[in-house]
């Protein structure tokens, strides 16, 4: 999609493995492949999540066509992609925080919805 209209939301479920369960096997890989660990690994990690959002940004911006000089350089699918990416960055992160990653993420999401649609 180039027109500058964000597309409807997609009624399909994802296929594959379960969310957690491949969370959980990212969280290994990366941390079998740092170059650097303990807490600094752990706090570059959670930076890793600035990069993805300037990324969100910058497919904004190329699927509006707001940068003249560039025009039109990503779609709607492109920003969806970038935004899938800071979820997953931000699903790592958190499970590298802690084994409860699911436990955490579930509770702090039942008290968004209740304190939202109350």
């Amino acid at each position: 999609m180039t027109d500058q209209t964000p597309p409807g939301p997609d009624t399909e479920p994802a296929p594959g493995p379960d969310l957690w369960t491949t969370i959980e096997t990212l969280r290994d890989w990366l941390d079998k492949s740092q170059p650097i660990k303990g807490r600094e690994g752990v706090l570059l990690r959670i930076l890793k999540l600035s990069e993805e959002v300037g990324e969100v940004s910058e497919a904004v911006i190329g699927a509006t066509g707001q940068n003249p000089r560039k025009g039109v350089t990503h779609t709607w699918e492109d920003v969806q992609a970038e935004l899938c990416d800071v979820i997953i960055t931000a699903l790592v992160a958190l499970r590298t925080l802690t084994p409860e990653a699911r436990e955490v993420f579930g509770g702090h999401l039942g008290r968004v919805r209740e304190r939202s649609l109350a």
